[in-house]
């Protein structure tokens, strides 16, 4: 592995991010400022999470607890997706998709920290 986009989920967290800004644009105008900003910044930080902690990658307590952060960002995202749902029950077959992306995103994040934590090789230099 040469760089973080050669990471599956770094791939699946940086679509899901830009998905869902697009998806945020949909909602009311209201709303723009709102669940919108947050959903953006939640989905957005999965990736940014995960680029950071690669970047950290040496440090295995660094690589850890960003990739923890970039989980945790991931189960906000699902929860605004939620909060879309119930409160734009038109929007669902449109949040659809981005909850069950979202839930594999979160399993495999959940794979790839125990992953690291049992065998986290430092990289040469």
């Amino acid at each position: 592995m040469s760089s973080y986009v050669d990471l599956d989920i770094y791939r699946l967290a940086h679509e899901i991010g830009v998905n869902i800004h697009t998806l945020s644009l949909r909602l009311p105008k209201h709303e723009t400022y709102e669940i919108g900003s947050q959903i953006r910044r939640a989905s957005k930080s999965v990736s940014a999470n995960i680029v950071e902690g690669y970047g950290r990658r040496r440090y295995k307590a660094d690589f850890v607890r960003f990739l923890i952060y970039a989980h945790s960002s991931c189960d906000e995202t699902l929860e605004w997706l939620k909060y879309i749902q119930d409160c734009y029950p038109e929007l669902n077959s449109s949040t659809n998709p981005f909850i069950e992306q979202t839930k594999t995103l979160g399993r495999k994040l959940n794979n790839f920290i125990q992953a690291v934590e049992k065998q986290h090789l430092t990289p040469k230099s």
